[in-house]
């Protein structure tokens, strides 16, 4: 089944390992053949981006997506995981789900259960300001 594709003016996406900018009109592709990945602008990360643990994990996994190699990147992933795992060990169905589809070699699906991973991670996050907001105004009073 093909993949349709409708690009803003200037936006960028990956094909298999091109990058491919638009015009400055829209545009619409349409994208035929078998798991070549494609990645849009919007949903790339760059290791300047990438500036949080589950976040570092998107991006090793976004680059298994990408490479011819896959598995250059899994030993990278591998570590990355464990540092999340042992930090945040309710993150572990998310995790583990993404390692379900790595082994299946389906590394889209891994990569959007990554970005889960990273609302996830938000929400810990919020929850932990919230708790230490709140231990604050306890310890203010």
């Amino acid at each position: 089944m093909a993949l349709k594709v409708d690009l803003k003016p200037h936006e960028k996406i990956i094909i298999g390992s091109c990058v491919i900018t638009n015009t400055d009109q829209r545009a619409k592709l349409l994208i035929e053949g078998e798991r070549i990945p494609v990645l849009r602008e919007k949903d790339v990360l760059t290791p300047a981006t990438a500036d949080t643990p589950a976040k570092l994990i998107y991006l090793a996994v976004q680059l298994m997506y990408i490479s011819p190699d896959p598995q250059q990147h899994h030993a990278v992933y591998f570590d990355l995981i464990r540092n999340v795992l042992s930090a945040a060990p309710s993150s572990a169905p998310a995790i583990a789900d993404i390692n379900n589809h790595i082994l299946e070699g389906d590394y889209y699906k891994a990569l959007k259960d990554s970005k889960k991973l990273i609302a996830y991670e938000e929400q810990l996050l919020a929850q932990a300001r919230a708790q230490q907001a709140a231990d604050g105004l306890v310890g203010a009073a």
